[in-house]
This record gives C-alpha cells, sequence and structure tokens, in this order.
C-alpha cells in the first residue's frame, strides 16, 4: 500500500530568513523535504549560503531583492529577520509556513518527535471559533467537542487565517525579561490549541508561524526594522497586531498552542535591549492605538484593510514619532509592491531560481 502524500505539498511554501548555512534542516528533513522551500538570505549578498542536498529551494538575497522589486525594495528591512516577508511576496502558493534556522525539532512528553508542519496545517485546514469561548479549547481537535452552552448558530466557526506555534526550552522574551530571568527554560508542555477571541490582540512570534496566504497574506507585513531603523525585535508583533485588527474586520481567525518547536539558543538581551528600547515606550502607545482601530465597511479585501489601516499609523501614530511616518508610507508600498508581483487571478510562478539538489 503506497504512503500517503505528504499533506499540502503542491500547496504550501516554507520561508526561511538566515544569514548562515542552513544545517538546521538536517534534523527537519523527514518533514520539509517534501515541501518547497523559500530562503530570504539576509547581510552580505555575496556570502554563499549552503543548502543541505536534496531540498526543493529558491534563494533570494538583497540584490535579487532590488532587482526584482527595484525602488519598492525600499520596504523590505536590511539586517533583520523581517526580511522573510519577501518570501511570503514571491510565494504562488496558498499556504505559508515560517521557521528560524535556530528552531530545532521537539519532542512532545512522550518522547515523540513532533512535526511542527502537520500540527500547523491541522490548525489551518480547521474553523475558528473567535466569536465564543470554548472552554475545552479547539472543539475540532479529535477528543474535544463544543461544550454545553455554546450556541449552535455559532459552532460553524470562521476559516482560519493564522496558526501560531510556541516553543520548548527558550521562551521568546524581551530583553528586560531576558535580563532577570536569564537561566529561565519552558519546559511546560501543554497540549492545547485555542481562536484568541476576537477583539484580543496578542504578541506574534515569527519563529513558528503558519498562514492562509491567500486569506491574509498582504496584511504580513513585517514592516521596516533593522539597519537604518530606530527599532528592532518588533516585525513580527507588528505583523500579528495588524493581522489580527484585520482578521476581527473580515471575520477570520487566528490559533495559537500547539505546534511546539526547540528554540536551541538564547539572544543577546544587552543587543536586543538597544534594539527593543524605543519599542518597550511605544508599545505603550501602539497598542491602545490597534485596540481602538476601526476599518469602514467598504474594506472589503485585505488590501484594502491595510491601506486604511496604514493611513490610521501615519496620523495618530506618527504623532508619537516621525518614524511611523515612515514605516507607513512602507505599509503602501508592500501593497503596491504585493499586488505588482500577485495580479488578481494570475497563477504565473517564475522557476527560474528553483533548486533541487
Amino acid at each position: 500500500m503506497a504512503a500517503a502524500p505528504p499533506p499540502l505539498k503542491d500547496e504550501l511554501d516554507i520561508v526561511i530568513p538566515t544569514i548562515r548555512n542552513l544545517d538546521f534542516l538536517e534534523m527537519w528533513r523527514p518533514f520539509f523535504q517534501p515541501y518547497h522551500l523559500i530562503i530570504v538570505q539576509d547581510g552580505d549578498p555575496t556570502k554563499t549560503i549552503k543548502v543541505p542536498d536534496g531540498f526543493d529551494y529558491e534563494l533570494y538575497n538583497r540584490n535579487d531583492i532590488n532587482k526584482i522589486l527595484g525602488p519598492k525594495a525600499s520596504c523590505i528591512s536590511f539586517k533583520d529577520s523581517a526580511c522573510r516577508c519577501f518570501g511570503y511576496m514571491i510565494s504562488k502558493k496558498k499556504y505559508i509556513f515560517t521557521i528560524d534556522d535556530d528552531c530545532f525539532v521537539a519532542k512532545d512528553p512522550s518522547g515523540k518527535q513532533i512535526n511542527a508542519l502537520e500540527q500547523h496545517i491541522k490548525n489551518l485546514l480547521s474553523p475558528s471559533t473567535p466569536l465564543f469561548f470554548n472552554t475545552l479549547y479547539d472543539p475540532f481537535r479529535d477528543g474535544s467537542d463544543f461544550v454545553r452552552g455554546y450556541p449552535f448558530s455559532l459552532r460553524e466557526g470562521v476559516p482560519t487565517a493564522v496558526s501560531h506555534g510556541l516553543w520548548l526550552n527558550i521562551p521568546d522574551y524581551d530583553a528586560p525579561t531576558q535580563l532577570v530571568k536569564p537561566r529561565e527554560r519552558n519546559t511546560k508542555y501543554v497540549d492545547a490549541v485555542i481562536s484568541i477571541p476576537k477583539g484580543t490582540l496578542f504578541p506574534m512570534c515569527g519563529m513558528n508561524l503558519a498562514f492562509d496566504r491567500d486569506l491574509i497574506g498582504p496584511a504580513m507585513y513585517f514592516g521596516l526594522m533593522g539597519d537604518g531603523q530606530p527599532i528592532g525585535r518588533y516585525d513580527d508583533m507588528w505583523a500579528g497586531w495588524c493581522t489580527k485588527v484585520i482578521c476581527d474586520h473580515l471575520g477570520l481567525g487566528v490559533k495559537t498552542g500547539l505546534p511546539y518547536i526547540w528554540h536551541s539558543k538564547a539572544s543577546n538581551p544587552f543587543v536586543n535591549l538597544r534594539k527593543e528600547y524605543k519599542g518597550i515606550f511605544w508599545q505603550e502607545e501602539i497598542i491602545p492605538f490597534f485596540q481602538a482601530v476601526t476599518l469602514s465597511k467598504e474594506a472589503t479585501t485585505v488590501q484594502k484593510c491595510y491601506l486604511e489601516l496604514s493611513k490610521q499609523v501615519e496620523d495618530k501614530l506618527g504623532k508619537v514619532d516621525p518614524y511611523f511616518v515612515k514605516l507607513a508610507d512602507a505599509m503602501e508600498t508592500w501593497i503596491q509592491a504585493w499586488d505588482a508581483l500577485n495580479p488578481p487571478n494570475s497563477n504565473s510562478n517564475s522557476k527560474s531560481k528553483s533548486k533541487s539538489k
């Protein structure tokens, strides 16, 4: 009897931002090898990034990004993992899974290796329940259901746009927390997936994340971070805040919980503090801004929502710091670049840079 093909094999791209050789893929080979990889090389474009044999991949460096996007390449961050969102833009698949190169295969409490990608796919292919909280977590998982008192009219749920995974070992802490808890490790494996309620924001981490590119892709912009910018390490969180308010507006869902990956190394808290310093203050203004955002009835697509949001970022957060005026302009440029590479009803997909060794 032939083995079942991997789920969504021809409908999902794996996007990896990196500055180093991708030896970590060897551990992921049993799970990732059937899929197409899009590797976004950060830093020096003349450096050769080595990819283990047997993987089907495209690799883009800064020179490629500049060539493909021209002046619009200004919206893609440099020397920051936010560069990964170029991979989202260049992909032609329905689904995206993105992972950092310091994330390894975790094991569940029984010692079994966790196929993170498979769990993300399960999350994305089942509905979310953001409109009413189910106390038994995700009612669409095997062995679970809606609890007594859950309205039958809401049990159909809504399409899931985002699956947000978690981490064992090194937690995703900010620099001040890293400094006061330098030896803390996450050993708690919670066997649960939940829908984040409508109207509730969350800090999205990009190191173990999957999403439905067709449903929410244009909102997955990781902002202007890193080289030449006054802030870093807020790229995924910015995308998460934007994505969540747009999901709420369009009637889409976000799940968090399983799957876990093993986050292998902690970044330097002193370096992180320099990157995060302004963001630690700014987030006290940013969060209330997103909590108060409203989008018009005319905002019926992700692109329309995102452009409305960019105007509000400029008007409201531009008063906090001129950086947000620059960010709002980059948000508009991002949508222009997205639409240029992804025209409606276009299925063209250049394979000129695809490699398989």
